[in-house]
């Protein structure tokens, strides 16, 4: 009798678990009927070791019952080089080099779905060729600060770019049979006590802002997997947060994989595992005493936890290996390693990341015929940035730099001399080396043009530790102007992942490119950009403030907080939402990208001039390539609602589409997105609303550049 109330117990579970809780509607009958198979032949303390790790990475096996290893890995941009089981250094091995991808904001800045899929696929390749089943990415917090360390892990400060980025990767991913793990969930836009800070913000912040990436990885792309953030968010931590995995993530929304914890981001047993929490990875304690080992199987011996409760959780395990198709490797992805289908990948993200910010009297793309000789000057011309960043850092196979990829296409047709200009050295540091500088001025005077490679490495742009401030380390002011006095034909191009201080220098230099930590093809693209072999299309997915206090966070002095407690009083203004509403100029606004020919826009119309609240908005416009390059453009579609009950920004980005034209080329571009993706959270109400009323559909080349402008009433 014993026997057939268990039995009865796990069909009720696997009905539970197709309620919602786990994602075994994918599944056939037959493998349900192994799940519940395998987890009625488990001792309770094999149960527990599916749901902490053995090791760093690692998940324990159960070999008499034929469950393997479930085998995890960082790979934002790369799958991570493998390191030792049970410390965090590298193994040694000789085959666990990587294809190496443009960082996240580079991905962003391309404004290219396809290219994020692509990226997606390529990952989930290399992964099953090392044998990992779940790796660690996307990132997709929100950039609020331009000091968030990590923020060239993530993409945007825009929901909807991040979504459209997210969903495409994950869906490549796991294509391949890997299962994406997104993180960091909730509110981790910060790296300073990021173990301890509490994050407060509005239900309508939540929900408009730092929730919509997540929401679409999972309603839109079926994510297998979401990390929960090291923070507290409204007292608790994300770890053990009802609201958060519960109420918010499983019942509204529908989450049915599995919740993975930071490294060394869980605080409880009990907690934890009744607030949903599925898997404890990566605490420095002896694998017995994570809090999902010894304590787990102690808190249900006690009576403090269900053992239903476990098998949930194990049943989500079994899932996801399903899924995975771990238990039929003859029909699982098989994988491939750095092919050169990978590489052309890596190289198109790259290519199409870089943004032209700046281009007086037509400095670019410089003239090979013209020059004779080219000055290339700065640290970051040089330096190989795949090995930093702390978890993002990618043993890459090789890593072509900025002077690399320069002396590559340069095939004899002009000299390239270099300087070094500043050097790398114990950060903080903002000191000019004046013997380097002189020495760069000396040697742009000499050449034709001078190209400046400037910007940060992952000493700044780094996991646990945010920049101090903005500026440019290593008295790199200084370099860029004394460069300029000498040459007035130099180009500066700016290599980071997040936000620098540019005003010093900008309104010297007639060229200007942000580059980004562009992955192991990114000198071969640069060069191209800076030759005119290829033409600029990157879009920055992020504003470029004067100075800092220019920012949200910090205009209204809430970063990094007090006493371990951060509110974000900018509540639903951040980014171009806070410097339109507010009237505040930026450097350069999100969205902005210039090409090396022109785009027109013309004739944008609506189908109609009113419409319902469940019909779908169609609008179209055409784009004109009108001058003398093949090029793309992003066209980016903003709303404006000024009949909102509540404060709405002055303009919110709902739609996007990167058009690649031949120089004369005109295509007529349509835009279609439901009337309900208009509405705003209501937080009073606790529902999203759209009031009866005009809006305005914005058609621009930028946040700051929009061409077209059309009105719609909604009934």
């Amino acid at each position: 009798m014993k026997a057939v109330f268990y039995h009865l117990c796990l069909v009720l579970l696997f009905v539970n678990i197709n309620g919602g809780l786990y994602a075994a509607g994918e599944l056939s009958g037959q493998e349900e009927r192994k799940i519940r198979s395998l987890i009625s032949k488990m001792s309770l303390e094999e149960k527990a070791g599916l749901l902490h790790g053995n090791s760093k990475f690692y998940v324990g096996a159960i070999p008499r019952l034929g469950i393997p290893e479930l085998a995890l890995s960082d790979g934002p941009h790369g799958v991570r080089a493998e390191i030792n089981r049970d410390n965090w250094s590298y193994a040694g091995w000789t085959n666990d080099s990587s294809t190496y991808f443009p960082t996240g904001t580079a991905l962003a800045a391309t404004w290219n779905p396809e290219l994020a899929r692509l990226r997606g696929e390529v990952l989930g390749e290399e992964a099953r060729f090392r044998g990992k089943d779940i790796l660690l990415g996307p990132g997709v917090n929100i950039i609020r600060s331009p000091l968030c360390g990590r923020n060239f892990e993530y993409m945007s400060e825009d929901p909807y770019l991040t979504a459209q980025m997210t969903t495409a990767y994950i869906r490549g991913l796991q294509s391949r049979d890997v299962a994406a793990c997104v993180k960091h969930y909730l509110a981790n836009n910060q790296e300073t006590d990021r173990g301890s800070v509490d994050v407060y913000m509005s239900d309508r912040a939540l929900h408009e802002i730092y929730l919509p990436a997540f929401k679409a990885a999972v309603q839109e792309a079926g994510t297998y997997s979401i990390m929960t953030a090291y923070n507290k968010f409204r007292g608790l931590w994300c770890a053990e947060h009802p609201y958060l995995l519960d109420s918010l993530m499983r019942q509204e929304l529908g989450f049915d994989g599995i919740f993975v914890s930071d490294w060394n981001g869980t605080h409880s047993t009990l907690a934890s595992a009744k607030a949903g929490l599925d898997l404890e990875m990566g605490t420095d304690k002896p694998y017995s005493e994570y809090y999902f080992a010894q304590p787990l199987i102690d808190a249900v011996r006690k009576g403090e936890l269900p053992e239903s409760l476990v098998d949930r959780k194990v049943a989500g395990i079994l899932s996801l290996m399903m899924k995975l198709k771990i238990f039929d490797p003859a029909k699982r992805f098989e994988g491939s390693f750095n092919t050169p289908e990978h590489q052309q990948a890596t190289y198109r993200s790259a290519a199409e990341s870089i943004v032209l910010l700046k281009n007086d009297k037509g400095v670019l793309p410089l003239d090979a015929t013209k020059i004779k000789s080219l000055a290339v000057i700065g640290d970051n011309a040089t330096r190989k940035q795949s090995f930093g960043g702390q978890s993002s850092e990618i043993k890459a196979l090789y890593e072509v730099t900025p002077l690399e990829g320069l002396k590559n296409r340069a095939k004899g047709r002009f000299e390239i001399r270099f300087a070094q200009g500043y050097e790398k050295s114990q950060r903080p540091s903002n000191r000019p080396d004046w013997a380097l500088i002189d020495e760069a001025a000396a040697l742009a005077a000499q050449c034709d043009a001078a190209v400046v490679m400037a910007g940060l490495n992952h000493d700044y742009d780094t996991e646990s530790r945010d920049k101090p401030d903005m500026a440019l380390p290593y008295g790199q002011l200084e370099l860029i102007r004394a460069v300029v006095k000498a040459n007035p034909n130099t180009v500066v191009v700016i290599i980071a992942g997040s936000a620098v201080d540019m005003a010093g220098f900008n309104y010297r230099v007639p060229g200007l490119l942000w580059a980004w930590y562009n992955g192991m093809e990114g000198g071969n693209a640069l060069a191209d950009v800076l030759l005119g072999e290829v033409n600029p299309s990157g879009k920055m997915p992020f504003s470029l403030p004067f100075c800092l206090d220019q920012s949200n966070a910090h205009a209204l002095g809430e970063f990094p907080g007090r006493n371990r407690k951060v509110d974000y009083f900018d509540d639903i203004f951040v980014g171009y939402r806070w410097f339109d509403t507010h009237g505040i100029a930026p450097l350069y606004p999100f969205g902005h990208g210039l090409s090396y020919t022109q785009f027109e826009y013309s004739e944008s119309r609506a189908d109609k001039e009113e419409w319902s609240m469940n019909e779908k908005l169609r609008l179209s416009l055409v784009l004109s390539n009108t001058g003398r390059f093949d090029g793309a453009e992003v066209v980016q579609l903003y709303v404006s609602d000024p009949e909102s009950e509540l404060p709405r920004p002055q303009k919110e980005l709902k739609a996007f589409q990167k058009v690649f034209l031949k120089a004369g080329e005109s295509r007529e571009l349509v835009f279609e997105l439901p009337i309900s993706d208009l509405a705003y959270y209501n937080d009073i109400k606790r529902e999203w609303l759209l009031e009866p009323g005009t809006i305005k559909c914005l058609l621009g080349s930028s946040s700051r550049d929009i061409r077209q402008e059309i009105s719609i009433k909604v009934n």
